[in-house]
């Protein structure tokens, strides 16, 4: 039986976001998984082996106690229903991966914070940006991706410093003095990236591995997951 996963968007009909979504929704199929997509206010399955936090708009700065200071597209009905089901998945201690803002999300409800607009990291004007990625020896994005080092894109103005890191998350890919990978040593199967792997034609096919280790390690279902 295929793993289930709940895969969470932003809800907006917006084309860019329409097919945002049909390429997260691509990338866990083609891992193996069953997908439920859940939009802000819609509660998640009872059940679900593994839980995918996607890309899209800033965090609610109030979040992580910080006032607006150039945070964009905020919606407090997503940060809500994305930090609850995110608590299921943790408490349940089921694989979770973060993609983007997922990244970040992940980092805040672990206590951590952002900084709140960094230039040269979006393609909002001029060409795609492209990063090399070199995972962290003995980490489960090394053991997912490889050991060497992958091209990833580059699409967010917000970003994870050392001083902002979690205390209880560990890097695993620092780019430009930026984390822009982590996992939890506490937890599972917690793998966190700053990148967009869904985007196959903008990142190395390594890069895309990732989540077929994460359908792998949703297909465990150990007992005390289900």
């Amino acid at each position: 039986m295929a793993p289930h996963v709940v895969a969470t968007f932003c809800g907006h009909d917006r084309d860019r976001c329409l097919r945002a979504r049909e390429q997260y929704l691509a990338a866990l199929r083609r891992a193996g998984f069953e997908v439920t997509a859940i939009d802000p206010g819609a509660a998640a399955p009872a059940g679900f082996d593994a839980l995918c936090l996607t890309g899209g708009g800033d965090i609610d700065p109030a979040r992580y106690g910080e006032p607006d200071a150039g945070s964009e597209d905020i919606d407090p009905r997503r940060d809500a229903t994305e930090l609850g089901i995110l608590a299921a998945a943790l408490a349940r201690d089921v694989p979770i991966l973060g993609i983007c803002r997922g990244f970040q999300l992940i980092n805040v409800a672990f206590g951590g914070g952002l900084v709140q607009h960094v230039d040269g990291h979006s393609p909002s004007a001029g060409p795609l940006h492209e990063h090399r990625a070199l995972a962290l020896t003995g980490s489960r994005l090394a053991a997912a991706s490889g050991s060497g080092a992958h091209a990833v894109n580059s699409s967010h103005h917000q970003a994870v410093t050392a001083e902002l890191l979690a205390p209880a998350l560990c890097a695993t890919v620092w780019i430009d003095g930026l984390v822009e990978a982590f996992e939890s040593p506490e937890h599972r199967w917690l793998v966190a990236v700053q990148w967009h792997p869904e985007r196959t034609s903008e990142v190395s096919p390594e890069a895309t591995h990732i989540f077929r280790a994460f359908a792998d390690a949703a297909s465990l279902r150990p007992a005390t997951a289900r």
